[in-house]
């Protein structure tokens, strides 16, 4: 089923959206990814390993949590990501001063990927932004990037305050006379 373009696996229909935001964005962002997917598959990736390549292509070499933090994508998922480019080929890992950090770059062959995979992925983005409106997603992406800024902004302070109040229980503990009182 299509509806604008966007190819729908069955029992879905854009027409009948939940009233719940998440769950609404998450079937959208399916659809839009299976567009994409599909407008890639002559050059063998999917839109997600091509978005790891052009990260790393910009970065020209890229550790594990630079490419998390550029991605947002957390730890394991990546990590399965890049074996799988890895065993591929496309990229590898790089030297780096500290043998701890993972870095990764491309291989010729994922450079070559890239190469081909680019004009693709600019025929679904213009896919896509055409049936948005490019005023639209700008509105939108501006608006998406304030919700998540905000989320941001929460988990940090709901982190410093959990650590506060670790730390006003640990000094509380300290102060208590911890001796067993028959001693």
């Amino acid at each position: 089923m299509t509806r604008h373009g966007i190819r729908l696996s069955a029992g879905q229909d854009l027409g009948r959206l939940s009233p719940c935001v998440c769950n609404t964005l998450r079937m959208v962002t399916r659809a839009v990814t299976q567009l994409y997917d599909d407008v890639l598959r002559p050059s063998g990736l999917r839109v997600t390993q091509f978005s790891i390549l052009a990260a790393i292509a910009r970065m020209g070499e890229a550790n594990l949590r630079v490419l998390e933090d550029t991605l947002a994508i957390d730890q394991t998922t990546l990590t399965r990501s890049l074996n799988l480019l890895e065993r591929d080929g496309v990229i590898e890992r790089a030297s780096h001063p500290d043998g701890r950090i993972k870095a990764m770059r491309l291989t010729s062959k994922g450079r070559g990927a890239l190469k081909v995979a680019r004009p693709l992925w600019a025929q679904a983005q213009d896919k896509v932004l055409r049936e948005l409106g490019t005023k639209a997603w700008a509105d939108a992406q501006r608006r998406l990037n304030q919700l998540a800024s905000r989320r941001g902004q929460e988990a940090t302070a709901e982190a410093e305050t959990k650590a506060r109040s670790a730390e006003q229980r640990a000094e509380k503990n300290e102060a208590v006379d911890l001796r067993v009182p028959w001693q």
